[in-house]
């Protein structure tokens, strides 16, 4: 899979209409996608398991999108095969008042994956210039941040700050992936009735899905200014295909897969002091297994 072509491209003005929602790439079924998911979770295991054991990189791994878009059902088929122990996934809903009176980095600074570890946000920091943004009137009171904090030029620190921060994360070892699943406004009338009808989605369902459907327009707007300014050349945006969530699952492993291969191929390398403590261990292992079947 050509993964340039989900790549919005760093230091450019990004426009959500140049990017197709339906778009399929080589695949011409569902069930191509499928085989291609399978063969991408197995090597997500394996790779994911020589990250755990070198230790040196952690993966933190963003995603953002529309209600309906499938981020759900993506991280839970994307990462099904992964080992529990080095990955953990953290949903951020709205803020609690503790919270409010933090800076607004705080909370996703504490989730954090270690180094070896892969760490997943359903929904973000990037939450934060988003939804504050399309609300701001009423979400930045409720912060009560000081006077100089706040004015028209508070986006474009935001944006500034998040990019250190990230800058700041891949310093010390953790890449950050960051995947946007681009759904159709038409599209998404669909999978919010499916939250009405089918009783497994029913859960899912909230008026306030109906309301933020009518600042589409609006977030889609926002979504493009912070493309625009927040992909850099080391954590640049992944503007995925999600009108088919076959297709979304697919691209996401495919991208996932190639970014932990690009950190580890294979397990340590063991060295000579390793080499003479394993033989030690050996002869020792192997002098009990000889006693307890004499």
């Amino acid at each position: 899979m050509n993964h340039t072509h989900f790549v919005a491209p760093p230091g450019k003005r990004i426009r959500l209409g140049n990017y197709d929602p339906g778009f399929t790439g080589e695949f011409e079924n569902k069930e191509q996608a499928e085989a291609s998911i399978q063969e991408d979770t197995a090597n997500l295991a394996k790779y994911q398991d020589m990250l755990l054991a070198h230790e040196t990189y952690g993966m933190l791994m963003l995603f953002q999108a529309m209600d309906g878009a499938g981020k759900d059902g993506t991280i839970k088929l994307v990462m099904s095969s992964v080992d529990p122990q080095g990955c953990k996934v953290t949903m951020f809903e709205e803020p609690t008042r503790k919270e409010l009176k933090q800076d607004y980095l705080r909370r996703s600074s504490a989730a954090l994956p270690e180094r070896g570890q892969i760490g997943i946000f359903n929904r973000s920091y990037y939450e934060q210039v988003l939804v504050e943004r399309v609300h701001s009137d009423k979400l930045l009171d409720e912060q009560h941040l000081p006077p100089g904090a706040k004015g028209k030029n508070i986006w474009k620190r935001r944006y500034r700050e998040i990019n250190n921060f990230e800058q700041y994360l891949m310093d010390n070892g953790i890449v950050v992936l960051k995947f946007f699943l681009h759904l159709s406004k038409e599209k998404q009338i669909e999978r919010l009735l499916e939250r009405t009808e089918l009783p497994e989605k029913k859960w899912k369902f909230s008026t306030s899905d109906l309301e933020e459907r009518e600042h589409w327009d609006e977030y889609m707007k926002v979504y493009e200014d912070v493309f625009s300014h927040t992909g850099t050349r080391q954590a640049p945006w992944h503007i995925i295909p999600a009108d088919h969530r076959w297709f979304s699952r697919a691209a996401v492993a495919s991208i996932t897969v190639s970014k932990l291969k690009s950190l580890h191929s294979r397990y340590p390398v063991t060295d000579a002091e390793q080499k003479r403590e394993m033989a030690r261990a050996q002869k020792v292992l192997r002098k009990q297994q000889k006693s307890s079947s004499a």
